[in-house]
């Protein structure tokens, strides 16, 4: 017997009935891109290495632990992409979309970490993610973290998740910190676990990211980063904080939340919830100025988020908020007689090129007209159309109405298209 294959571990098939959940919140989410100007970029799954080593740091766990890397036959290393920043910032430098010129674009796709799979973290997961260019800011702050906010809205998961948002402050400002920060640390050395020492001395604004209960417990007292702003700083994320009052916007000061990649300053945000117990970050991004020219481009200011699909698809089936025409792919089921299917089928074509939004489902495969209803009935869809004898030969068609309390029409085949369109509610193409 021939071995069965498997998918690998940690990467998931979505079989149709699972996706309509995905189409959803995908077209929701494309639906508020649109409606603040955000144009679709696509880029490659596989980069450079060296790509991510620069962008997300080489002491970052992504790069050090979590990346599929190998060889290609020219012996260049490349990985999978982790996320879809760098890969993003990459595409706009060759292709000259940053060259006095700003841009508000959006992505999705696949992206791949080699972590411990578990409720709402795959090694192959799904993210759509914004960055925007050439916008100094704080006004693209404000503006994507609204944006954040009208996708929650128009997904109706608002009530179930909370904005968490920090600054890190400029370069400088961050670098003076660092040195304090170091200092009270370095008291506790002995006292850390090895993944925080290691970050002591590569990258100590990591450590307080750590979930170690007693590095927690140290970092109770720790010097904090706001006190170290300078007033520029200061006052930008004051007037972001002021904006977010001002449009209703319940949010949370952290902080402690500095984001696990190398490339933020200023901004950083998560969108967090309590319904899925520890994968709580639904959603995270912040400012990244300095990026654009770390990649080889010339100086321009960035800023982005990205959102874990997975868990916006937990939330999503927990809260029941899918609408009912996503969990099913047809709003017609066509059923005729064996012998009639040559004639029908055509007819069926010109009905779909008049009417593109309705979706109609032939019973391919033949079988008795009672089976095929059956079969209707279980494909979730409004009508069924029915062709006989008698209605080809008379050039009509008869409607049975399948979820409403209707008796049955015999109409004439060239009243058919309207009909549809108003029970749909649709106009002709």
């Amino acid at each position: 017997m021939n071995k069965k294959f498997q998918s690998l571990r940690g990467m998931n098939d979505i079989d149709p009935s699972g996706l309509s959940t995905w189409k959803f919140i995908e077209s929701r989410i494309f639906e508020i891109f649109a409606s603040y100007g955000y144009q679709e970029i696509r880029f490659p799954l596989i980069e450079s290495t060296d790509l991510f080593k620069r962008s997300v740091g080489e002491s970052t766990d992504i790069v050090e632990k979590e990346m599929y890397s190998f060889e290609d036959r020219n012996g260049d290393s490349v990985s999978l992409r982790p996320e879809g920043t760098a890969g993003c910032v990459r595409a706009c430098i060759q292709n000259g979309l940053l060259h006095n010129q700003t841009q508000k674009l959006f992505y999705s796709g696949p992206m791949f970490r080699r972590e411990r799979p578990q409720k709402g973290r795959q090694r192959q997961f799904f993210q759509i993610g914004a960055e925007a260019f050439g916008f100094p800011g704080p006004d693209i702050d404000i503006e994507m973290l609204f944006m954040t906010s009208a996708i929650w809205s128009h997904l109706n998961l608002s009530e179930v998740l909370t904005l968490n948002i920090n600054t890190i402050g400029s370069l400088d400002e961050r670098n003076k910190y660092i040195e304090t920060f170091t200092d009270y640390i370095k008291r506790y050395e002995s006292d850390l676990d090895d993944d925080s020492k290691k970050r002591l001395t590569r990258n100590p604004l990591r450590i307080l990211d750590s979930k170690n209960a007693k590095v927690q417990e140290i970092l109770t007292d720790a010097p904090i980063l706001l006190d170290h702003l300078g007033e520029t700083s200061r006052a930008e994320f004051n007037n972001i904080c002021s904006l977010l009052k001002k449009r209703g916007i319940e949010f949370k000061i952290n902080p402690r939340l500095v984001r696990g990649l190398d490339y933020y300053c200023k901004t950083v945000f998560e969108w967090t919830t309590t319904e899925l117990g520890a994968q709580d970050a639904v959603c995270a991004g912040g400012r990244y100025d300095g990026l654009v020219e770390q990649l080889g481009g010339k100086p321009c200011a960035g800023i982005g988020f990205a959102l874990g699909l997975e868990r916006i698809v937990l939330l999503a089936e927990q809260k029941e908020v899918v609408p009912e025409k996503y969990t099913h792919n047809s709003d017609v089921f066509v059923v005729c007689e064996d012998n009639l299917w040559s004639q029908v089928i055509i007819i069926l074509e010109n009905v779909r090129a008049e009417c593109s939004d309705i979706r109609i489902t032939f019973n391919c495969g033949g079988g008795s007209l009672k089976s095929q209803l059956k079969r209707a009935d279980k494909s979730k869809s409004r009508v069924a159309l029915i062709f006989g004898e008698r209605e080809i030969s008379e050039n009509t068609v008869s409607i049975k109405y399948l979820r409403e309390n209707r008796e049955q029409e015999l109409i004439d085949i060239k009243d058919l298209t309207q009909i549809l369109g108003s029970i749909f509610n649709v106009g002709r193409v």
